[in-house]
């Protein structure tokens, strides 16, 4: 039998880090007590780890209560998309040294307030998919 389905072509995680280099909103899961949350950020893809900012909160306690997070990025245009996930692991940059180079990367808080928590995110795998975008095929 044949098929008419087209789920899209895997990406390389060389490709793939590529997207997300050029990218710089995605979402961010975390999972505590087996209740999954889920946050829109900004980040940066720099030196094969994400890096975000953020304030204490909901997001920032829930990720250092449980490192082992996922976060997601994707693009479309009028007839492609593409779609990134990152599982890996979450810790707070602590050493002044690495909060000092953090701080020379163009990231900025996406909204208009002071974040000072930088977060990296170190991926454990990487996985992408590209779309071609178009009308469902015909049943019959």
């Amino acid at each position: 039998m044949e098929s008419d389905e087209s789920p899209g072509t895997a990406l390389s995680d060389p490709e793939s880090w590529k997207l997300l280099e050029n990218c710089q909103h995605g979402r961010l899961a975390v999972s505590v007590a087996n209740e999954p949350d889920i946050f829109p950020i900004n980040f940066i893809a720099h030196d094969g780890v994400l890096l975000m900012r953020t304030n204490p909160g909901t997001k920032l306690a829930e990720l250092t209560i449980n490192d082992k997070v996922a976060f997601e990025a994707d693009g479309i245009t009028s007839d492609q998309a593409w779609s990134v996930v990152v599982k890996g692991t979450a810790r707070v940059l602590e050493s002044q040294t690495e909060i000092d180079e953090a701080n020379k990367l163009p990231l900025q808080p996406w909204i208009r307030t002071r974040k000072y928590t930088y977060v990296e995110i170190t991926p454990t795998r990487i996985y992408g998919r590209h779309f071609d975008l178009g009308p469902e095929p015909d049943r019959y």
